[in-house]
C-alpha cells in the first residue's frame, strides 16, 4: 500500500486553469489577477473588510507585530501549545515572547492564566504589546473570555488560524475576530497554495501597512525610495492561482475531514481510555486533524509513542501533538505561565492521518492498526 500521510495537498480542478492564465498572460511577478481575487474570496469568505496574501503564515505573523507596533524588549503574550513559527516572529523584532498554557476544553490559551500574566507585568511597568491566540487543530479559543480580557487592559490580539481556516466560534470565522488574523497555506493546511499565508482585519491602516512592507517598503517615486525597512513577503500571482482553485474547494475539504473525525471516533468509541477533542457549544472545527489522548492510569507510559512508530511500521504517518513551546531549548529563557496542560497533551496525544484525499480503505487500515497495536502493549 502506498504510504499513508497525515496532511497531504488535495488538489481539485480548477488550480491549473488559474495557474494556466498567469502562464499565458506573463502574470508570473508578486502580483496580478489572481492575487487580487483570491485575496477578495478570502476576506468575502471570513467576512472581513480585506485580506493580504502574503509567502507564508509566518510573514503574515511578522507583519501583524511590526503593524502593531511590537518593538525591542517589548513582551508578547504566545500560546505555548503551538508550533513554533507562531513565536519565531516575536524573537525577529527582538521582542520577548512569554508562554501561556492552555486550558482543558480547547486545548487552546487559558483566560485565566492570560490575565494574570497581563497583571504580573502591568505591576512591573511592563504592558505587554499583543497577545498571540491560536486555534489549534481547528478548534476555536474561548475567544469572547480572551477578547473581553485584551480588551479591559487595551492590549490587540493576533489570531493565528493557520489551523483553522473554516472554523467558527460564536457565527464569526475565526481569524475575523481578533484585531488581526492570519492564515497559512503550506502543503499540510486544509487548502494550500504549496506555501503561502494571508493577513486580514477590519483595520485600513493596518491593511495598507502590510501592503507596503510586504513590498519592500518602497516609497510612491519614479526611483526606489525607501524610508523604512521592508520585506519580501509578497504571494506570486501563479500561487494565488493555486489558491483561487482551492478556495473553490474549502467547504468540501471540511466536510470530509469532519467525516473522517467522525469515523475515527466512532470506529474507535469502545476502546477504554482513548478519548477524542470535543467541539464546545457555539465552537465548530474544521477538524484540520484528527487528535486522540490515551489516559495514562488506562495505558502504560508512552502509548502514544509505541502506536506512532508502529504505524510507521506500515506506512502510515502520524505524528505527536506539539511539543508545547516552553519546552523547547530554543526558548528555554523565556518566562512562561504553566498549569501542566500542555506538558499532558504532549506526553500522551497523537495525531492521526486526516487529508481530505485519503481513501476509505486507508482510513479501515489505520483504525485496525491502531486497535491491534493497542492490544499489543
Amino acid at each position: 500500500m502506498n504510504k499513508v500521510w497525515l496532511s497531504s495537498p488535495h488538489l481539485g480542478e480548477k488550480e491549473i486553469e488559474y495557474v494556466n492564465e498567469a502562464f499565458a498572460t506573463n502574470w508570473i511577478a508578486p502580483l496580478g489577477p489572481n492575487v487580487d481575487a483570491f485575496e477578495n474570496q478570502i476576506s468575502n469568505y471570513l467576512n472581513v473588510r480585506e485580506a493580504v496574501s502574503l509567502s507564508s503564515g509566518t510573514a503574515a505573523l511578522h507583519l501583524a507585530l511590526l503593524t502593531c507596533g511590537v518593538k525591542q524588549d517589548d513582551i508578547v503574550l504566545c500560546q505555548s501549545f503551538t508550533f513554533a513559527a507562531s513565536a519565531f516572529p516575536i524573537e525577529y523584532l527582538g521582542a520577548q515572547p512569554v508562554f501561556i498554557d492552555s486550558e482543558k476544553e480547547t486545548w487552546n490559551m487559558d483566560p485565566l492564566l492570560l490575565e494574570e500574566s497581563i497583571t504580573d507585568y502591568i505591576k512591573i511597568g511592563k504592558k505587554p504589546a499583543a497577545v498571540i491566540v491560536v486555534h489549534l487543530y481547528g478548534m476555536p479559543a474561548k475567544m469572547n473570555e480572551i477578547v473581553a480580557i485584551c480588551a479591559k487592559y487595551d492590549i490587540p490580539i493576533i489570531e493565528d488560524a493557520a489551523e483553522a481556516l473554516g472554523s467558527v466560534y460564536d457565527d464569526k470565522k475565526c481569524g475575523s475576530i481578533g484585531k488581526i488574523g492570519i492564515l497559512s497555506f503550506n502543503g499540510n493546511k486544509i487548502i494550500t497554495t504549496s506555501g503561502g499565508g494571508a493577513l486580514i482585519s477590519n483595520d485600513s491602516d493596518i491593511i495598507n501597512k502590510v501592503r507596503h512592507f510586504s513590498a519592500q517598503a518602497k516609497e510612491p517615486a519614479p526611483y526606489y525610495l525607501h524610508k523604512e525597512i521592508g520585506f519580501n513577503y509578497r504571494l506570486s500571482n501563479v500561487c494565488a492561482g493555486i489558491g483561487r482553485g482551492q478556495m473553490e474547494v474549502l467547504n468540501d475539504r471540511i466536510d470530509k475531514r469532519r467525516k473522517i473525525f467522525e469515523v475515527y471516533k466512532n470506529e474507535l468509541k469502545d476502546v477504554n481510555g482513548l478519548y477524542f477533542l470535543k467541539e464546545p457549544v457555539g465552537s465548530f472545527s474544521n477538524r484540520w486533524l484528527t487528535t486522540i489522548v490515551f489516559d495514562p492510569t488506562v495505558f502504560k507510559k508512552d502509548t502514544n509513542e509505541n502506536v506512532r512508530k508502529g504505524l510507521e511500521n506500515v506506512n502510515i504517518e502520524s505524528r505527536p501533538l506539539w511539543k508545547p513551546l516552553h519546552q523547547q531549548p530554543v526558548f528555554k529563557s523565556c518566562k512562561s505561565y504553566i498549569n501542566g496542560v500542555s506538558d499532558y497533551l504532549f506526553d500522551n496525544g497523537l495525531c492521526l492521518p486526516s487529508g481530505s484525499n485519503m481513501k476509505d480503505e486507508a482510513l479501515e487500515l489505520i483504525i485496525k492498526e491502531v486497535r491491534v497495536l493497542l492490544s499489543n502493549l
